[in-house]
């Protein structure tokens, strides 16, 4: 696997022209969210160097801020900032997560290559050079996620998100084929963290900043192995030592499928609201049976949600929901808002929303089943759905009809759909943190891919800076 993985990263071409219109969008979306994300304390009290004030020549630069890194801590900043209000892509199967997780340390080391390059009189990385590795870091971490699931043995996805950066970000920052390798059983043997922070009763703002620490730990394993740090020939397979027999089940683990770009291609925008993505369908259909029981709360008797068994897994959530976590990660939470107030925004999730007693007593109301044709629809390659029905029924023997929604906004199916709202979403997260003059320079490259593919990243990462 660790060869395969070093093969494609260093010789696969990417022909799919869909692939990098997708990673654009990916590209633009991601920041945006990262941006957006810099509106809450929470976040960026974890932001900026290790030691305050300290500034790194040719260092990374957080998009949004004045911070100047290195490139290890420069991923953990971006990587944190863009998953911090769970609004960034999603790709589901066995395993769940969020590719453009990825992002972090392909930003940050794109950017310290291009300054490094041009201090040497050497020419920048362009923007297509990211958009490239985006789709392969995307590519290792989907297909992993396809039949390797790490939630049933209780880790947390974001191994593969150190997976996959470790791979793109060695070939980066110029490895051969061996060095892929090393940093690779590296990064299997360091391990993973437990899912413990994503489930109850333990939910907590960890699961904002693990993928930052995640894409970070690969930046730094990298850049031991550019330095001839070994590797580990049999890191995964080692009987009674290596990963698949200490940490999964004795399972092995496989590549299911040739790696492609079969991941970017379907990837999942998180398009409409910040809302863990099993749940995005319920919160449409909420959202649309809205003005019919806006007024009529107080005459419900019970909510019906039919879902996938993914869904019931994860965000099936009874009794007190303790933080914004575990609040964007529960099914009856997200599908609540939905019916009160015809939205769902990211404020939704904290202290002083939450207080509204209107929400639990929805919720207490809800009756949530597994729906036997969802979960297969779910796992099948050709249709990926994540469906959700919602219907609510009165005291007066009355009800809604039953809304189902097959496929979320920004689901390939309904890719064409989601693209005016991915700008509409970037340029309305932009606005929360740049003056008219800097949004309107920003705004002037980010929806031109040729412009913005052929941009060397050193200046487009000036952009962002505040």
């Amino acid at each position: 696997m660790l060869e395969q993985i070093a093969d494609y990263v260093l010789h696969h071409e990417i022909t799919s022209e869909e692939a990098f219109s997708t990673a654009h969008y990916v590209l633009i979306d991601t920041i945006g969210c990262g941006i957006l994300a810099l509106n809450y304390p929470e976040c960026t009290k974890h932001l900026g160097p290790i030691v305050p004030g300290t500034i790194v020549p040719r260092g990374t630069r957080v998009p949004g801020t004045s911070y100047v890194l290195d490139p290890v801590q420069g991923a953990f900043n971006i990587g944190t900032m863009v998953r911090w209000l769970d609004y960034n892509d999603t790709w589901l199967a066995v395993e769940w997560g969020h590719p453009s997780d990825n992002l972090g340390g392909i930003l940050a080391v794109a950017d310290f290559i291009s300054q490094e390059n041009l201090s040497k009189g050497k020419e920048p990385l362009k923007v297509k050079d990211v958009l490239e590795m985006m789709i392969k870091a995307h590519e290792i971490q989907g297909v992993l996620a396809l039949e390797n699931s790490l939630n049933r043995v209780g880790l947390d996805h974001v191994l593969f998100v150190k997976i996959a950066t470790t791979a793109v970000v060695t070939k980066m920052l110029g490895g051969d084929r061996q060095e892929i390798i090393n940093a690779l059983s590296n990064a299997w043997i360091d391990n993973s963290s437990l899912r413990t922070y994503r489930q109850a009763p333990n939910t907590g703002s960890r699961k904002s900043w693990a993928a930052g620490d995640a894409t970070s730990r690969a930046v730094r394993l990298a850049m031991m192995a550019i330095k001839g740090e070994m590797g580990y020939q049999t890191a995964l397979s080692a009987p009674g030592w290596g990963f698949q027999d200490v940490l999964f089940n004795k399972q092995k683990l496989v590549l299911n499928q040739p790696l492609d770009s079969y991941v970017m291609e379907n990837v999942l925008f998180k398009v409409s609201f910040p809302a863990e993505f099993h749940a995005q369908t319920a919160a449409e259909a909420a959202i649309e049976l809205h003005p019919e029981v806006k007024g009529r709360l107080d005459e419900i008797d019970h909510i019906t949600i039919s879902t996938h068994e993914s869904a019931i897994r994860i965000i099936d959530k009874r009794g007190p929901l303790y933080n914004p976590a575990d609040r964007d990660h529960c099914l009856q939470y997200i599908t609540a808002v939905g019916l009160l107030k015809g939205a769902i925004v990211a404020e939704d999730y904290e202290d002083e929303a939450a207080a509204d007693p209107r929400i639990d007593r929805l919720r207490d109301k809800m009756v949530v089943t597994e729906n036997k044709d969802y979960t297969k629809d779910y796992l099948d390659p050709k249709k990926r759905s994540i469906a959700n029905a919602v219907q609510v029924h009165f005291k007066d023997g009355t009800s809604t009809a039953n809304i189902e929604r097959q496929y979320p906004l920004g689901h390939r199916f309904r890719r064409e759909e989601a693209v005016p709202k991915i700008v509409e979403k970037y340029a309305a997260n932009l606005g929360t943190h740049y003056a008219k003059k800097q949004l309107e320079q920003i705004e002037a490259v980010s929806y031109d891919y040729d412009r913005l593919a052929a941009m060397n990243v050193n200046e487009f990462i000036e952009l962002f800076v505040k």
